[in-house]
Parts: C-alpha cells; structure tokens; sequence
C-alpha cells in the first residue's frame, strides 16, 4: 500500500512519505471570518475531511489543524457595517462557520488555533526574519514590517513564478517599501482602528499580516517540518506561496506536501463575492439536504473545476438514494444481523470489513473518489440482486453474504463522508425540514422591510427591526445583492 498525491510544489503526483512514520500533521486554512460561509469553504472542508478519514483508515494516527483567522481588515471593516465590536463579529462568525462544517458532516479539527491567540510566536517568526536579513521595518517609519521578496532566491517557487512577472502586493501602502513585491509581515496600528485590534512589539503596536499567522500557527502544532499543507486553489497565490517564503527563509523546512482542491464555478464564472455570485451554504441547506450538498461536492476529483447549480445538485439526490433505498432495505431484511455502522472518529479501527480493493486503489491515487464512488455503485448492484433472490426468509450463507455487501459500502461511503446510516446524518435530517424554510420567509419579510426602511432614510425603523431579529438569535448581513441571513449559535 502506497499512498499517492499530488503535490503542487513539483506538480507532480509522489509517494506519500510522512516525517514520523505511522504519524500524519495536516494544516488547512481555514475561515477569516468576516461573514457567513459559502459551498466554496465547504468543498475545502469535504476535501480534507475526505483525506483524514482516507489516511484513518490505512491505519495513520492523524493530527488535523485548521486556524481560524479573527483579525484581519475586513473584520475590522465588516464590524463596524454591522454595529458591533471586532471581537464579537469574529466570534459570531466563527461559530456559524462551525455549525456549517458540522451540518455538512466535516470532523472537528484536532486543534482550531485562532490568530490573535499566536501573537506571540509570530513576533518571534518576524524577529528572526528580521535578523536574517530577510525582513525589514518600513522606509516610512510607519511601524510596518515588510518580508523582502527580492532577497530571498526561492520566492515564487510554489507557484512556479518568477519575481519580474509578479504582481504588486496589495497589502500595504507601497511608500514604505523597497520593492512593490513585498509583503507585510507586520501592520501597525492605524488611528481610525479600535485600540484593542492591536498588539505591543518591538515595532509598535500593530496587528500579523495575513501570511505570517499561518506559518507560526502550522509549525506550533505540527512542528518546524509536517507532511501536508491544505487549502483551496485560490490560497495558492499570494497566501500560500508567501508561507512557503517567509516559513524557509526563517529556516522552517515546513510542508513537504501541498495540496489545493479546485474552485467551485457558478454559470461558468468563478464564485466570487466580487461577481455577487456566492452560493452561502446556509440558503444551499434551506434547499437540499446537507447530505446531498456534500454528496454533490464529492462527484468530480478535488483538484478539478467543479461546476454548481441547483439543477446539478438535485441530480445528485437520485443518486444518492439509490444507496439510501439499497441500505434501508437491506437493514430491514438483516434485523439483528445487520453490522454495526462504521466510526471515522476511531478511525475505523473496530471495522468488521476491509473496502475492495478497487475502492482502495482508487482513493490511494490521489482521492479519485468518482472511481471510488464507482465501485461502491458497483457494489449496490451486487446487493439489490441478491435482495432480489434473497425472498423473505434468506438463509445463512445469503444473510451473512448481505451484511459483507452492506458493511462495505457503508464503509465506503462512510470514508466519503456520506454515509446515509451515520448518526450525523439523523441529527443533520431534523433541521432540513418545513420549519426551516418558513423561518426564511419569516425572516425575509421583515428584512425587506428593513431594506425599505433604509432606502427611506428611516435608520430608526431600520436600526429596530435588526434589534428585533438580533433578539431572536439571527444575524443579518447586508450585500450588494440585498442581504443574507443565519442563525446566530
């Protein structure tokens, strides 16, 4: 058994060798939570999930760290469009962020450092950039503190770039650097910003640069050197390529692996909140069953381009049913004799069957879970014929040869995260029903009149119907587009 993934620091796919044998450290970026998510986050979250649960399974004792970014100058902006503290927009975010991943199935990380608790160990990253000769404090005496691009050799290595064909850094006013290229490690603190967003240093009071978080965060949980590095494509550049950077330059052997899953389009255009074309999952699940939702994100490989609309997604139901109906049946059929659902959080250590071995060739290349998902079709087939012959009364031989065809596939679709017997699966059921969708029209009755309140110039009204809501746990945000809403957990 070889593990194969792509790496996209060589661009090619590799033997999967981790630093510590038996032993797997996986960093994914995970949410600046500046507003509620959409299905992009969640293709990311399914993706690593999917590999945890993978690695689990071949028997690798995995640690999974995903930060939580809670400073950065969307936040800062965003909270004061919607009347509250920094630190309480952060939070409040951060949670409907959670209540989204566990709807959709996605484990708990192992660790979920947020930024502003890992101050301290980005000033020491920046220290030692800074006496490396790799770092320096801004031209303008601003209090900035700027890795210098040009100086370090390996910049762009990631993405396969030379420094000449970059673009400019948009970070940081660029009269306090010595190249448009760099990028802030360090920002210091502005006046119009509350005094809280900031922290005391060497260089003044200030607040990291959103490369320099990731890199101390990783190597604090997983150490110096850890084996994969996560995230969706879009981090690539300038995020990750900036990690890579300033992590090496400091010393850091850091990832060995990177892995990006591929962007999500919508009408053949990148989701973006730029095109007002982000699908947030809360209206997705109001729409479809979470299990459908990642069942969807399931059905091309992760590193492709996956194409949404809602037309698609329905046609996913089908096919999920068709595992649902075999597994009802078959369990009813079984009684007693049923095997026990599988556990991804022991990592199937206690499983009563292994998965074929087509299954395991498919997710061992890559994750190519259209393969994988392909043998477990395979294996309904199988099933439904001997439910077929099996009458009312089967006898022991077929008894015990149905329950291997439903122990495996639920074991499979388990690992994929979208097995329809998993207790997530019941809890998650209870909230996509009748009630849900007459809270959202609720709910958008009163926020259109809030909507015209405001046209009218009538901030009273207004301000009193977010009250309202806010009173009741929802949170609404407005968009170019109208407005958005969530619970607030």
């Amino acid at each position: 058994m070889t593990i194969q993934l792509y790496n996209t620091a060589t661009r090619t796919i590799e033997p999967f060798r981790p630093v510590v044998d038996g032993r797997v450290g996986i960093y994914v970026c995970g949410a600046t939570v500046q507003g509620a998510p959409h299905i992009g986050h969640m293709r990311s979250a399914v993706v690593f999930d999917q590999l945890r649960r993978w690695l689990g399974y071949r028997g690798y004792d995995v640690t999974l760290v995903r930060n939580v970014t809670d400073i950065d100058d969307k936040i800062l902006s965003k909270s004061v469009e919607e009347g509250r503290s920094w630190w309480a927009h952060a939070y409040h975010y951060e949670q409907v962020f959670t209540a989204a991943y566990d709807r959709m199935g996605v484990l708990r990380p192992s660790y979920e450092p947020r930024a502003t608790g890992h101050i301290t160990e980005m000033v020491e990253l920046i220290s030692r950039l800074l006496e490396a000769g790799l770092a320096y404090e801004a031209l303008d005496c601003s209090g900035d503190v700027y890795f210098a691009a040009s100086a370090w050799p390996e910049y762009g290595a990631l993405t396969n770039q030379r420094l000449e064909d970059m673009s400019d850094a948009a970070d940081a006013p660029l009269r306090g650097k010595k190249d448009p290229r760099d990028f802030a490690l360090w920002k210091a603190h502005k006046p119009e910003d509350p005094e809280s967003a900031s922290w005391p240093t060497p260089w003044g009071r200030g607040r990291p640069g959103w490369h320099i978080e990731c890199s101390a965060m990783s190597t604090k949980y997983l150490g110096a050197e850890f084996d994969i590095h996560g995230g969706g494509l879009d981090l690539r550049f300038p995020h990750h390529e900036n990690e890579l950077a300033q992590s090496r330059a400091a010393g850091d052997p850091f990832a060995r692996v990177w892995m990006h899953s591929g962007l999500l389009n919508v009408g053949g255009d990148k989701m973006s909140k730029s095109l007002g074309n982000s699908i947030f999952a809360h209206a997705l699940f109001d729409r479809f069953p979470a299990i459908t939702v990642r069942y969807f994100l399931s059905t091309a490989h992760y590193r492709s381009v996956l194409e949404f609309s809602d037309g698609l997604v329905a046609q996913q139901q089908a096919a999920l049913e068709r595992f649902t109906n075999f597994l009802d049946r078959a369990r009813r059929l079984l009684g007693e004799d049923a095997p026990p659902v599988p556990e991804a959080a022991a990592g199937y250590r206690d499983r009563v069957v292994d998965v074929p071995d087509e299954f395991a060739a498919a997710m061992d290349e890559d994750l190519s879970i259209p393969r994988a998902l392909a043998v477990a079709f395979d294996r309904v087939g199988e099933g439904n014929r001997q439910l077929e012959t099996a009458g009312t009364a089967p006898d022991a031989d077929t008894r015990a040869g149905l329950a291997r065809i439903v122990a495996e596939i639920e074991l499979m679709l388990d690992i994929l995260g979208v097995n329809p017997t998993s207790p997530v699966w019941a809890s998650a059921s209870a909230q996509d029903d009748a009630a849900t969708r007459a809270l959202d029209s609720l709910v958008s009755e009163l926020a259109a009149e809030r909507l015209a309140a405001k046209a009218e110039k009538d901030y009273a009204r207004a301000d009193a119907i977010r009250d309202r809501l806010t009173a009741a746990g929802i949170a609404i945000e407005d968009t170019p587009g109208g407005f958005r809403w969530a619970l607030a957990d």
